[in-house]
């Protein structure tokens, strides 16, 4: 049996930390169900579920509310009055019992919440406010992706993000193959299934991967499905010298030491220590020896062992810092820390760090631009800008993905797609969570031409 008070007492503490101390969502989920080690499994899965479904619908309970209130501010309300009717509003939206005291006047706003919501969408004077209404995402993002996209696209996109993420793994390689890793999941009696464009992914229907002895083993890794195939486009292969140039915890990296079966250089840089230390116990479990950690200076001088590698590297995969907006879906709280002024201060370091990268690739060598954004002015624009500096030339990813990758992510999308596609000047790949049922990614391979 379930404590509803115990998920309530939980959840409108991880609200107060993200609402109030602008703490990140999984952070201050961790933190909370770390102390309370009493929660039960459902509890705390319940607690994790209604963090961030009220997130994924904060600006619509935000609206609702005020309006049901006559227009007063919920600022004008103490801010644990508030989180507690944030909290009530979304489980009575999503059809579940607000079981969570609120005060006189917010219970009664509560009691007209589901009017109220319906009234401002109706009353909306254009297709991007209705839909930055509706779906709790920031209006100069849906003027921007309605521009790029159309309505109808863009309103399939939004809801997209606003849903529950698969749970995606990823067979390594170095210690068997996706066949042999579904059998030993179901004989788990975990329901798994192929993933139906990566060729190495698996979707697992539910469980804590972690405590899996597959996982242990180091056997998998959890990773979104077009994660994965932004590792494949770098067609990394055995013997080659491979750089991550922003390998963070290094997801990508064991991906590529995979496909390199551990033969050759694979050099993981960052300029952020605290992620790059992740990626050490990482390797030793996915038993990936042929990885080099080295943290960079965000900018200036590499040090030594990077600059030998100068004009050395087969393949330079640059998975930039962006908006992140394909992966909201995973980081609903992200939206909070959107603006329209960061998307140009991320293109600017973009485009820094592909010129600061790109002379570390050989003559014929790849140099991989990825980023988790669905943005144009994050995407193309930035490969674009670089392409203009000469010595790089793109190549199609059904070339470096093979024909039956490539064409069954080409089938998914639709005969005549506005903007889904990259200008065929610039062949790129592009991910759309609505239609391909991964995370939003771009991803352009170029290939430098001239020393």
């Amino acid at each position: 049996m379930l404590r509803p008070e115990r998920i309530r007492a939980a959840s409108l503490e991880v609200l107060g930390l993200v609402l109030e101390e602008g703490q990140l969502a999984d952070r201050a989920l961790a933190r909370v169900l770390r102390r309370e080690r009493s929660l039960l499994s459902g509890e705390r899965r319940a607690v994790a579920e209604a963090i961030y479904g009220l997130l994924r619908r904060e600006g619509a309970l935000r609206a609702g509310l005020e309006r049901a209130l006559g227009g007063a501010k919920l600022d004008s309300f103490p801010a644990s009055e508030v989180h507690a009717a944030l909290l009530a509003g979304h489980l009575q939206l999503a059809g579940e019992r607000p079981d969570v005291p609120v005060s006189a006047k917010l219970r009664k706003a509560l009691s007209g919440l589901s009017g109220a919501v319906t009234a401002e969408l109706a009353e909306a004077r254009s297709p991007e406010e209705r839909l930055a209404l509706l779906h709790s995402l920031p209006r100069w993002l849906a003027a921007q992706l309605v521009g790029e996209l159309g309505e109808p696209e863009t309103d399939a996109l939004f809801g997209a993000l606003n849903s529950r993420a698969p749970l995606t793994l990823r067979t390594n390689l170095l210690k068997g193959t996706r066949e042999a890793l579904l059998a030993e999941l179901a004989a788990l009696g975990l329901e798994a299934r192929p993933t139906p464009l990566s060729p190495l992914g698996i979707t697992l229907g539910d469980g804590n991967v972690f405590a899996l002895a597959p996982f242990k083993q180091g056997k998998l890794e959890l990773q979104d499905e077009g994660s994965q195939l932004l590792a494949l486009l770098c067609r990394a292969r055995p013997g080659q010298v491979v750089i991550d140039g922003c390998a963070g915890g290094g997801g990508k990296t064991l991906a590529l030491a995979a496909e390199m079966h551990n033969r050759g250089e694979l050099w993981a840089l960052d300029s952020n220590a605290k992620r790059l230390v992740q990626l050490k116990p990482r390797a030793r479990r996915a038993g990936a020896h042929n990885v080099r950690s080295i943290v960079i200076p965000p900018e200036g001088p590499f040090p030594a062992a990077v600059e030998k590698l100068r004009g050395a590297a087969h393949v330079v995969l640059v998975d930039a810092p962006c908006s992140g907006i394909g992966a909201l879906r995973r980081n609903p709280d992200a939206r909070r820390r959107l603006t329209e002024a960061s998307i140009q201060e991320h293109a600017g370091l973009q485009l820094a760090i592909l010129r600061r990268l790109a002379p570390l690739v050989r003559p014929g060598g790849l140099l991989v631009y990825a980023t988790c954004s669905v943005l144009r002015a994050e995407d193309e624009a930035v490969a674009g800008a670089f392409l203009g500096d000469g010595g790089f030339t793109p190549v199609p990813p059904h070339e470096l993905l093979g024909s039956t990758v490539a064409d069954a992510i080409d089938a998914r999308l639709p005969a005549a797609p506005q903007g889904l596609r990259s200008p065929a000047d610039l062949p790129s790949l592009r991910l759309w969570p609505q239609h391909h049922g991964t995370d939003g990614f771009y991803a352009a391979a170029l290939r430098r031409t001239a020393g």
